[in-house]
């Protein structure tokens, strides 16, 4: 056994079921071992798309994610992938060659120090120096990227390492609970939360972790405090749920924001800052904040606690629920019953929209709503259909709308639609993405075909980079050109073996969507959309509040 093939070895010990990559001739030896073993390496057309595919494994599974590259610009080209994956709570391992050891101190054909400019963007990056290593390695990249908070890790493996002779064996996995809160200061919470007389949770892309979702229903049924959902906390709450109060997040206001403007207390769970800073909505430092996460909360001036529980966070609203149980109270928040109404009225008002040549945001995801059950998965890409997907599309379940918020990476939907789908094959699964998003990363439809991975693609078509527009037009008055060319999207997927096709008209949307979902190839479906909601919508959320 060569290092390689230990190191393979261990990937096996840890559950490993795919790695997303591209070969290369420093890779060679771990290919040549892969290619022995359990693992299905899943050849994408570009290391970014790889990246992506990983993230979106471990977001969906909770397990790391497994990519993989070759030395310089293959390793350059996952930086994007990783650093999402990473500011976006993914865990993930990110497995790179390099140049013989020997060669590494000098100028070296594409020799650059990968570990170094990977650790800005990971938990924890090494480079491997001896075979004998490979084991605890392994095992350290995937403990460190499945604890909380989750995120990438990075190993490097030499080319003249790899083939190496190896004698150790993977170290065996103890699958431990997380720690948990005192009695203490779950008692002092739960005081500030009983003494509150506007409460309202904020949840983050930590409430829906494994069981946090299903303590924070019960919790919120009990007391009948609203939650309001961050872009990445989507589905913590069912969208039926009379607690649930939907998504905030636009740097604009909304109705959400009218809610937790008159809350006085904020009981965050699994909140991270990195969506959307509490200065938008704590601007006056006015609210109590209970902080409720796996770690402690960051030092920030909108941001001062009046309890902060550090803990597994399933365990944590189970320790309330228990206090709930033992001393009952229920808040009558009318505010919130009439809030929910308004925005409930909002989701469906173009339900029977008609429009011809154009049609808007709001209509498609109404009709994309329809198509998808209650555990299908969409996935958005970045530009301004993502803003309109956290306004408008609402889930059953968690991981059941992926928005990226935190790195915020254009290209990632219709990667991240593929790792869906191998996930889970049973499942509706549609990538949201705007022309120049989908263009990005355009070449891995082919990947999908060749997987033969019946996904849906669905391109919002402006002809430009819509989401910068709009936001130059909020602040200047007026916009620089951000507009581009775009191919045939029908002739384009035709060519890469997709079925095609194009709606120009609103009430012909639904059926088109249901015919897509019917192939048993990758579909894509291109839309004119009517960004002019995009002022109607500014306008209608700065006289809510």
């Amino acid at each position: 056994m060569n290092a390689a093939e230990l190191f393979v070895k261990c990937l096996e010990a840890e559950g490993v079921e795919y790695i997303f990559g591209l070969p290369g001739e420093e890779n060679a030896h771990f290919l040549m071992a892969l290619e022995k073993s359990s693992i299905q390496f899943i050849i994408t057309r570009h290391e970014q798309t790889a990246s992506f595919m990983a993230e979106t494994y471990g977001k969906l599974t909770g397990r790391a994610g497994v990519c993989l590259a070759t030395l310089g610009p293959g390793a350059t080209n996952l930086v994007t992938g990783v650093a999402s994956a990473n500011s976006d709570r993914a865990p993930m391992v990110v497995i790179t060659g390099q140049a013989d050891v020997k060669r590494q101190h000098k100028e070296s054909h594409q020799h650059i120090d990968v570990v170094s400019m990977f650790r800005p963007v990971t938990k924890w990056a090494q480079p491997v120096i001896h075979p004998d290593n490979i084991p605890e390695m392994v095992r350290t990249a995937f403990k460190l990227a499945q604890r909380e908070k989750p995120g990438a890790c990075h190993i490097e493996l030499p080319d003249d390492i790899a083939a190496m002779p190896a004698r150790k064996e993977p170290i065996n996995i103890n699958y431990l609970r997380r720690s948990v809160a005192d009695d203490k200061i779950i008692d002092i919470a739960w005081e500030v939360i009983r003494s509150a007389k506007y409460p309202l949770i904020l949840a983050g892309n930590g409430a829906i972790r494994t069981r946090a979702s299903k303590m924070l229903r019960e919790f919120s049924k009990l007391t009948g405090i609203g939650v309001i959902s961050t872009f990445m906390g989507k589905g913590c709450v069912s969208r039926h749920a009379p607690e649930c109060m939907f998504t905030i997040g636009l740097k604009t206001k909304n109705l959400a924001n009218a809610a937790i403007e008159k809350a006085d207390t904020i009981i965050t769970i699994g909140y991270d800052l990195v969506e959307y800073h509490p200065a938008t909505w704590n601007k006056w430092g006015d609210k109590k904040i209970v902080h409720i996460d796996f770690l402690p909360a960051v030092v920030d001036s909108s941001y001062q606690l009046a309890a902060e529980v550090v803990g597994d966070v399933a365990h944590t609203l189970w320790m309330l629920n228990e206090r709930v149980k033992a001393d009952p109270i229920h808040f009558d928040l009318p505010h919130l019953k009439r809030t929910r109404e308004l925005l409930q009225y909002k989701f469906e008002q173009y339900r029977n929209d008609d429009t011809e040549g154009i049609i808007r945001p709001q209509k498609v995801l109404y009709d994309v709503r329809e198509a998808m059950g209650p555990e299908d998965i969409v996935l958005s890409d970045v530009g301004s259909h993502k803003m309109w997907i956290a306004q408008y599309y609402h889930c059953d379940e968690p991981n059941t709308c992926l928005i990226p918020n935190g790195f915020c990476s254009m290209g990632c939907a219709l990667p991240g639609a593929i790792a869906a789908k191998l996930v889970y094959p049973e499942r509706r699964v549609m990538a949201i993405c705007g022309d120049g998003g989908f263009l990005m990363n355009v070449q891995d439809l082919e990947t999908a075909v060749r997987l033969g991975l019946n996904i849906v693609v669905m391109i919002w078509v402006d002809n430009g980079y819509n989401l910068i527009e709009w936001k130059q037009q909020l602040e200047f008055g007026h916009n620089t050109d951000v507009s581009f060319l775009n191919p045939d999207f029908v002739k384009l997927a035709e060519a890469f073996g997709c079925a095609g096709f194009k709606v120009d008209n609103s009430r012909d949307l639904a059926a088109t969507i249901e015919e897509a979902f019917s192939q048993n190839r990758p579909s894509l479906i291109a839309i004119p959309i009517d960004y002019r909601e995009n002022e109607r919508l500014t306008e209608q959320l700065q006289i809510v509040v």
